[in-house]
């Protein structure tokens, strides 16, 4: 191919900007404490959330002719809107061009989150199919031991609790309902994170304290998440700054936003104000 220096500026340009788009997600300033909810709904979904340092990115998963389509409705379905266009292939891709992270300077897993919105024993057996193309990156359960790799996949909305209690092997974990954490500690390695909605524990908005009542239920729901290894997160709670300080003094591990920018500048700056790198 030939092509005259003014007639290949524009090519030259666009793989410029990239190529410094790509390294900019690479060396992005993660935050393991901010949780991308509905990611897909954003311009560029995963890139969005990368570029704000987000470790932590929801999708909305149906199983449609099967197919693994992201959305959140059904029956609008986008067919090239499929799980392994939008999230796995570019993760892998990220992963096999950074030794094996999806960010140069964090050195856990990015949690990749895939909210089941048909049946649990479906989509599951799908998304083992699929999961399977991408295990060099995924970490995974295998004979009664954890291995870490550069993205964890995580279950949440209609979940195979017993499909993945019985597996040997497996390449996905379960986000358990906070409220009933405590279930059964002989499932530990089944899950990694305990989340509910906001307003099943608090109705506090933000204005004025917490309340004790309030405050003293989330602590209690946080202790035994701890203590069971799984970190905790709010979904659907008030975007106001002064609930996500209120939960941060709870010891909830993530704070769930659809406002990635603002939450990204709010978590940099409590970084700096606290003192503290990787978790608060």
């Amino acid at each position: 191919m030939s092509c005259k220096p003014a007639g290949c500026l524009p090519l030259l340009l666009m793989l410029f900007f990239t190529i410094v788009k790509i390294d900019g997600i690479a060396q992005s300033n993660p935050t393991p404490i901010g949780f991308a909810h509905n990611d897909y709904k954003h311009k560029h979904p995963l890139f969005d959330a990368l570029d704000n340092g987000f470790t932590n990115i929801e999708a909305d998963v149906f199983l449609k002719d099967d197919k693994l389509v992201v959305g959140h409705f059904c029956p609008i379905f986008h067919y090239g809107r499929s799980l392994e266009k939008l999230y796995l292939r570019p993760l892998y891709n990220i992963a096999m061009r950074n030794n094996g992270r999806i960010y140069t300077n964090y050195d856990h897993p990015v949690i990749l989150m895939i909210d089941f919105k048909t049946k649990a024993a479906g989509t599951y057996r799908k998304l083992e199919q699929v999961l399977q193309k991408y295990q060099g990156m995924l970490t995974h359960y295998e004979n009664g031991r954890i291995v870490e790799g550069a993205v964890t996949v995580v279950v949440s909305g209609h979940k195979p609790y017993a499909l993945l209690e019985g597996e040997p092997q497996r390449y996905a974990f379960i986000d358990e309902d906070l409220r009933h954490v405590d279930r059964d500690t002989s499932t530990r390695n089944v899950f990694t994170m305990a989340s509910c909605k906001y307003s099943k524990l608090l109705s506090w908005n933000g204005i004025g304290p917490m309340p004790e009542l309030q405050k003293e239920r989330l602590l209690r729901f946080v202790a035994i998440a701890h203590h069971m290894g799984s970190k905790v997160r709010l979904w659907a709670s008030p975007e106001r700054k002064a609930v996500w300080d209120g939960l941060l003094s709870c010891g909830v591990d993530l704070i769930n936003t659809d406002q990635l920018s603002t939450l990204h500048g709010y978590l940099s700056a409590h970084t700096v104000a606290t003192g503290k790198v990787g978790s608060l």
